[in-house]
């Protein structure tokens, strides 16, 4: 792909995607490499152990065991055992064979964990540039908070990090983005671990739709506040993914899992809802947050029903007029980011979700990843945008989101 390729859109072509949501699997080596001696023989890694089948239970996933079961790969830490499900590596796969069952980094499509051949596999998408969740240490390195040895996890994080930057976006810089994890147990590590990674060109860092489901403090404790701060100073986006708290909504226990699936945005829903009433985005006006995988439809009647709180309700609704001024809605199209890889409904919403507001992923290598189709896909979702609000949403919008140098793109 050339810059000529990037820039110049031909009759029908759409400007070259920059996904602002993809995923990792994290390869054999990211920390046994990296961390230092005394952890040697407590790093991250792979197995090969029988595990037996994985269901999705109360909102989570669940493996067995099984001394019995399938022979497979298994990531391990600490206590932690479990296989790479073929639908979080599902690329390449027909839709019936992207199920629970576990697959081996042989078989999975390379794309998955070599940046070589992810950078193959956006060419083939057209796609240019793309910004990796984690997902064996999930959404926002969750496995690494949770270790009881606070040492250990913070060296692990840190490890991340370093191989985030320095090996898989070192392929090539200008196409795969760095996104970083911080301890989600101390406000002032987090803090420093931001200031870290952004003197060295991290301008995006995952974290959790909500601390307090995971057991750490709500971001309304104050715990966080200079976690906010580093973000704000070093225009540090915070990017969080549904069920980066761990759990997906859900209704009854025995539900299945197309119910939880369905409310994938609920989420992000609560999140945006405590955010925007927490005062946090009026304190700090040049926080940004954006939210993964969650879709854009759902944001104008929430917007509507937040200004309506916040006018209507303002007796006993415990916000004080110091701390957030403006209504709800004029923060979000401020300082929000919405994520989104298949919803109509609010492309043709595209002015109450905000123009300004959207981005465009893919999900490469999930179930819900339009690859290797998406060119074909946004084309028909497109259908009737003006090149300027198209522009907006597959590129523009995520160059100011992640605070990237395009300078080809200036002049647009």
């Amino acid at each position: 792909m050339t810059d000529t390729e990037t820039t110049t859109q031909a009759d029908g072509e759409l400007p070259w995607f920059i996904s602002v949501d993809d995923h990792v699997i994290e390869g054999p080596n990211v920390w046994t490499s990296r961390l230092p001696a005394k952890f040697k023989d407590r790093a991250p890694h792979y197995e090969r152990r029988r595990v037996g089948k994985t269901r999705y239970q109360g909102g989570t996933f669940v493996t067995e065991k099984d001394e019995n079961g399938a022979l497979t790969e298994v990531w391990v830490f600490d206590e932690v055992v479990k296989p790479i499900r073929r639908n979080i590596a599902s690329v390449g796969l027909g839709r019936e064979d992207m199920d629970l069952n576990p697959i081996s980094f042989d078989e999975m499509r390379r794309g998955c964990f070599d940046p070589v051949a992810r950078l193959e596999d956006m060419d083939i998408n057209h796609v240019e540039a793309s910004l990796c969740f984690p997902q064996m240490i999930r959404f926002c390195g969750q496995e690494f908070s949770e270790t009881k040895d606070r040492e250990l996890g913070l060296a692990c994080i840190k490890a991340y990090n370093d191989w985030m930057l320095e090996e898989w976006c070192a392929t090539n810089p200008d196409r795969l983005i760095p996104l970083g994890v911080v301890p989600l147990w101390d406000g002032e590590l987090a803090a420093a671990e931001i200031r870290r990674n952004a003197a060295r060109g991290f301008h995006a860092v995952t974290f959790s739709e909500n601390p307090w489901v995971l057991g750490y403090p709500s971001i309304h404790s104050g715990l966080w506040d200079p976690f906010f701060a580093a973000c704000a100073e070093t225009e540090t986006t915070i990017c969080m993914h549904i069920g980066s708290s761990s759990k997906m909504e859900t209704v009854s226990p025995d539900a299945p899992p197309a119910v939880g699936i369905s409310l994938s945005s609920s989420n992000a829903i609560s999140s945006l809802m405590e955010y925007l009433f927490s005062g946090i985005l009026h304190r700090w006006p040049s926080l940004k947050l954006a939210y993964a995988e969650s879709q854009v439809g759902w944001m104008p009647y929430q917007l509507e029903r937040a200004d309506t709180v916040w006018l209507e309700h303002r007796g006993w609704n415990g916000i004080m007029a110091e701390a957030m001024p403006e209504p709800p809605s004029f923060y979000y199209y401020r300082q929000v980011f919405g994520c989104f890889f298949r919803d109509f409904y609010g492309v043709k919403n595209l002015r109450e979700v905000g123009v300004d507001n959207a981005t465009f992923e893919v999900d490469y290598p999930h179930t819900d990843s339009t690859w290797p189709q998406t060119e074909v896909l946004a084309k028909e979702m497109f259908a009737g945008l003006g090149q300027e609000e198209i522009y907006k949403l597959v590129r523009g919008n995520a160059i100011r989101m992640l605070h990237l140098d395009k300078d080809k793109d200036k002049d647009r």
